[in-house]
């Protein structure tokens, strides 16, 4: 098997749900990274990449018909460049880098772009098709920006609960209380203020239609502000909108490839990708996902906790991200995020996954080297984690 790299990650400032980008197209969302990503490689000739893989969790909108191959053609690649788009909803992003990696580790593919793209802002109301013509019926619209819509009533019941829903059952089974959620997402706003004021995203963030920062992050939150908020999901419960990620826009772009490719594109690598590995549970307890795919690519890297100097968790919710840290008591938390997460940073779904291997990369390299972790959890109950190595 050949050694696959992260040779480089950009990503788009991402947007609120109605906010800056929701004007953008979500194609165009990716075609912006695509673009950014081959200009960032001036040696970099676009008729070397092999193929483009990219992750979309709706597909339902101005994203369908495969938006890796839209994506291909509106960033003015040749046309010979093929594209594929991978859904495994909230995973789909690292999904996408992970099936980039498996065709470069056989020697299918020596160079080429993964990522990842969402706009819920403009995911739209989807109808299914009346039983027989003519039906005069009342009809029901279906939003596709999150969560169950049109459910099989072959699915349990307690599989289909919406995904807050499915946050307060962990906060039930893992004792979590509503002060650390909101001191979670406090940490979380702090670290990614903190962060766009050092500089750490100015090398991975690439300005569209004038936003040049990432439109969640409060500066301000405070405790105060946070336990004012009112819980979403249940009466008395503990899940708000400021311990939970926003509904946001946004793509992500890396460029993966071998040695050969990382020679071709004039890259020096970021990081190598160790091992992979992906697990299901049941859908209601979606949040911990990561926990047995972490375990698991860990153990396929032949490392352990101790050595990993940096994880990139996707905070879904802070319940969720905290019920895999209750899972994880080897890991030390104070190397979670430490540019804060999607809570508020935002998940722009299909995007999520190729953020976090991105910022990881980024880390890494800015640190020198050390082993990394990437996790993810994923709606109707899988998680999905990658080991990086930093070159």
């Amino acid at each position: 098997m050949n050694d696959v790299f992260v040779l480089d990650a950009v990503r788009t400032p991402i947007g609120r749900y109605g906010g800056a980008l929701s004007g953008v197209r979500p194609d165009d969302l990716a075609a912006h990274v695509v673009r950014a990503l081959a200009g960032r490689s001036p040696d970099l000739d676009p008729a070397a990449v092999d193929d483009v893989f990219f992750g979309a969790a709706n597909g339902a909108g101005e994203d369908n018909r495969d938006v890796a191959r839209m994506a291909v053609l509106l960033a003015g690649l040749p046309v010979t460049v093929p594209g594929t788009t991978v859904n495994r909803l909230c995973g789909s992003g690292l999904e996408a880098v992970v099936a980039a990696s498996r065709a470069v580790a056989v020697g299918d593919a020596s160079l080429v772009i993964a990522g990842g793209s969402e706009s819920m802002s403009r995911a739209p109301w989807v109808m299914p098709k009346p039983s027989r013509g003519f039906d005069r019926g009342a009809q029901t619209l279906h939003d596709t920006a999150l969560g169950w819509r049109m459910v099989n009533p072959l699915m349990p019941a307690e599989w289909t609960v919406a995904l807050g829903e499915g946050a307060e059952i962990l906060a039930d089974r893992y004792g979590i209380t509503r002060e650390a959620q909101d001191g979670f997402a406090l940490r979380s706003h702090r670290r990614a203020a903190a962060a766009w004021e050092r500089g750490v995203f100015a090398g991975e963030v690439a300005a569209l239609d004038a936003l040049d920062h990432d439109e969640s992050v409060r500066a301000d939150a405070s405790p105060e502000s946070l336990a004012r908020l009112k819980p979403v999901f249940r009466p008395g419960g503990t899940v708000t909108a400021g311990n939970a990620s926003p509904l946001n826009d946004g793509a992500c772009a890396l460029l993966v490839g071998d040695e050969a490719g990382a020679e071709r594109a004039g890259r020096t690598p970021l990081a190598r990708i160790a091992a992979r590995a992906v697990t299901g549970v049941e859908p209601h307890l979606f949040g911990i996902g990561p926990v047995e795919a972490a375990r698991t690519a860990l153990s396929r890297a032949g490392i352990t906790w101790s050595d990993l100097s940096v994880v990139e968790l996707n905070e879904a919710f802070a319940v969720q991200s905290l019920a895999c840290l209750a899972e994880w008591p080897d890991l030390d938390p104070e190397i979670v995020n430490v540019n804060g997460g999607a809570i508020a940073l935002g998940h722009p779904l299909g995007s999520s996954g190729a953020r976090i291997l991105g910022a990881l990369a980024h880390e890494l390299h800015r640190r020198g080297g050390g082993y990394g972790l990437a996790a993810i959890c994923i709606g109707v109950g899988q998680g999905l984690a990658v080991v990086l190595e930093g070159v």
